[in-house]
């Protein structure tokens, strides 16, 4: 089995990526993490040194590499991954990939992320909550196209992560 996690950020796509992971037992990869080793520095650094689009390319070479691997896995895309270049595509076409889209209700997103956001580059510059709330708004209503061609749509709103990995399960009609 190999899954694919997808969503905005903060959903919890590693949260419950390593969850499914280590019930199924089963390899996890960050995409973000991947990246970072196969390129030595960080994502923000990456950014700052060689720019989003040099990430980008980066990132869908990384997610080729993954979805080729013989082995299952549960791999956490990154929130923007999939709206970039052939990415969903890719992830679509791929044989044996199950895709599922971790869905959070708006208000929670915002909530959970303008208290995040000091560790999190692309919004840590958000002051006013009604401006943030407004992008956050419109870059999900952007993304959501792709995120909605994902096999599977798991709304995480209000559950544990427990609770989100045994909705997952009956998802896939499993019995672990």
């Amino acid at each position: 089995m190999k899954v694919i996690l997808l969503g905005y950020m903060g959903v919890g796509k590693s949260t419950l990526g390593q969850l499914l992971a280590e019930t199924l037992d089963l390899h996890f990869i960050d995409l973000d993490s991947y990246i970072e080793k196969m390129e030595e520095l960080s994502i923000s650094e990456l950014f700052e040194r060689k720019g989003e689009i040099y990430f980008r390319k980066a990132e869908s070479i990384a997610l080729e590499e993954i979805i080729a691997k013989k082995e299952d896995f549960v791999l956490s895309l990154g929130g923007g991954t999939p709206v970039y270049g052939n990415n969903m595509k890719n992830i679509i076409e791929a044989p044996g990939v199950t895709s599922v889209y971790l869905k959070l209700n708006i208000h929670h997103l915002v909530e959970k992320l303008f208290q995040q956001k000091e560790s999190r580059p692309l919004i840590a510059h958000y002051t006013d909550k009604i401006e943030f709330e407004e992008f956050v708004r419109k870059h999900l209503f952007e993304r959501q196209q792709f995120y909605y061609m994902a096999d599977h749509v798991l709304d995480v709103t209000d559950k544990t992560p427990s609770k989100s990995l045994e909705n997952l399960i009956e998802l896939f009609n499993l019995n672990t």
